[in-house]
């Protein structure tokens, strides 16, 4: 396993993160303890949850990824081996159930996320704290464009970063980061923390993948400049860089026949790029989610990959892709391909 640090912290995290998004809809709580004990095995000692997890989200199943989390923690005693990351949700009229639906970014939400993540994980502090996605509307989820909304009502950014650094001090929280933000959301965060002199923004995480490089556009250079690093999720886009789904295909039980929800990576030309990206892994010899997942750990803005899988053989693949190294051709017949197709699933 390799390890970077976390923004500026004297935090060492592995370069894959263990996701857990799955877990408690797709995968049993003793499906879950194995794939941790498989992952730190290997050498990760990063976890990346969210008190909506699992995915899809719903009322039922609200908050069991946690608890999973918890319980094995619970189990191993090794919480001081682990670097666990988790999200408190933002508002959307889809997640009505938590809190009374009356969820938002400011001092009475987020206390109440993060108090009861800490009981359901069953630890006394969360190592990385981060919003899931921003209070404001703006293009995050799958929106390329953004729309301004001058009725937009959303928490001052002052006031979410006071409450956040509040926890820090407290030692509820150790670090803070951001997800699903765009380059002036980001900036506004670092600004805002640097001027009050408050804990800094330490990560992002963001969709990256060869289907989505759109981190590069904006954010990459605030990344490198500010030393923020990049936590990719989907760094196989729902599965589709594995090329299981090509030419129809849509095998049983896998996230897409499941839910028809997620369509963001099956469009004709994200499948025509699919296609050519798993060409380029096959002439060289390599697994497809292998060549994909090498990719995005070679990225120089990155911090660590969350990657994520529904049984044992799918984590041992994405686990073992830590050791595949591209060469400069497969690089720059990516690079052809991105040129051809550039972010068909944004």
């Amino acid at each position: 396993m390799k390890y970077k640090q976390l923004g500026q912290t004297q935090v060492k995290v592995s370069q894959i993160c263990l996701g857990t998004m799955t877990w408690g809809e797709q995968n049993t709580e003793s499906e879950a303890h194995s794939q941790l004990d498989m992952a730190i095995a290997a050498g990760v000692n990063f976890i990346d949850t969210a008190e909506i997890y699992p995915v899809p989200p719903k009322q039922e199943t609200y908050s069991l990824t946690e608890t999973y989390i918890g319980n094995w923690l619970n189990k191993r005693h090794n919480r001081d081996q682990v670097v666990l990351a988790t999200k408190v949700a933002g508002r959307g009229d889809w997640v009505s159930y938590i809190r009374d639906g009356n969820i938002c970014f400011d001092r009475n939400n987020i206390e109440a996320a993060l108090n009861a993540s800490l009981k359901r994980l069953q630890t006394d502090y969360i190592d990385l704290y981060q919003l899931h996605w921003p209070d404001r509307n703006t293009n995050y989820f799958g929106k390329l464009g953004f729309e301004y909304d001058p009725h937009d009502n959303s928490i001052p950014i002052q006031e979410t970063l006071t409450v956040l650094n509040n926890l820090v001090k407290s030692g509820k929280v150790r670090h803070i980061g951001l997800s699903n933000e765009t380059p002036w959301g980001l900036m506004s965060f670092i600004n805002m923390a640097r001027q009050l002199d408050y804990s800094p923004i330490v990560s992002i995480q963001n969709p990256y993948n060869l289907l989505n490089r759109t981190f590069e556009i904006g954010l990459s250079e605030v990344s490198h400049q500010e030393s923020v690093g990049l936590l990719a999720y989907s760094p196989l886009g729902f599965g589709v860089l594995s090329g299981k789904y090509l030419k129809g295909n849509m095998p049983a039980g896998s996230r897409l026949a499941l839910f028809e929800r997620f369509t963001r990576y099956t469009n004709k030309n994200a499948e025509r790029a699919t296609q050519a990206y798993t060409d380029i892994a096959l002439e060289h010899e390599l697994d497809p989610a292998q060549m994909a997942l090498a990719y995005v750990n070679s990225r120089p803005f990155l911090t660590s990959n969350i990657i994520g899988a529904t049984n044992l053989q799918q984590l041992q693949s994405n686990l073992d892709s830590i050791k595949v190294n591209l060469s400069d051709e497969i690089l720059q017949k990516i690079e052809a391909t991105h040129l051809q197709t550039p972010n068909p699933s944004p």
